[in-house]
């Protein structure tokens, strides 16, 4: 064999344990950074229903924060928590700093839900809670846009992704959300 094909063959059992690592771990086994700059462990979040969402503030489905918000107050009382993440691979449609992005957030569409510092979603430098989001076998696949929605159920475990475009508030999502919901 030689040294290419052995660095080769070398290289795609590291990139296997790697997917592999990060479809056996939780999504709420992560510790990250609140958008003012704390440190949050999404351990905290265990027993809840929880749905993570890529946002941009200058994208067509920046709206959707709205429909987010409208989850939250609805059903968090009832064990939903929705978690915003800020991110700026498609379209460079989240450009602003942390506070830009917590002011916009709070003036524009009043969001009460946990915002986290921006990160990376996709490609070079995915943060590890997305590495895990996006390497479950049931719901593999890099994020396609912003506002790519993931439902964890209580058991912590990823139980449905939704599309960007697909309004949070449709029925099928209130569908998914009301079935965790129910689960105790």
């Amino acid at each position: 064999m030689s040294k290419l094909t052995l660095l080769f063959v070398l290289g795609t059992l590291a990139f296997a344990a790697t997917v592999a690592q990060a479809a056996d771990k939780s999504p709420l086994d992560h510790k990250v950074t609140s958008i003012d700059g704390k440190p949050v462990d999404l351990a905290q979040f265990k027993g809840k229903v929880v749905m993570v969402v890529n946002v941009a503030s200058r994208c067509g489905n920046t709206k959707q924060y709205t429909n987010l918000e409208n989850l939250y107050k609805k059903y968090s009382d009832k064990g939903l928590t929705v978690l915003g993440f800020p991110a700026n691979e498609f379209g460079k449609q989240e450009p602003g700093t942390n506070d830009e992005i917590a002011e916009f957030c709070k003036t524009k569409y009043q969001i009460d839900f946990p915002m986290f510092s921006k990160i990376v979603v996709k490609g070079e430098g995915i943060d590890p809670l997305y590495q895990t989001l996006t390497a479950d076998q049931k719901f593999a696949g890099p994020i396609s846009w912003n506002f790519e929605k993931f439902l964890i159920g209580r058991n912590g475990q990823v139980v449905a992704r939704f599309s960007p475009k697909l309004n949070p508030e449709s029925p099928e999502v209130i569908a998914a959300i009301e079935a965790e919901l129910a689960k105790k």
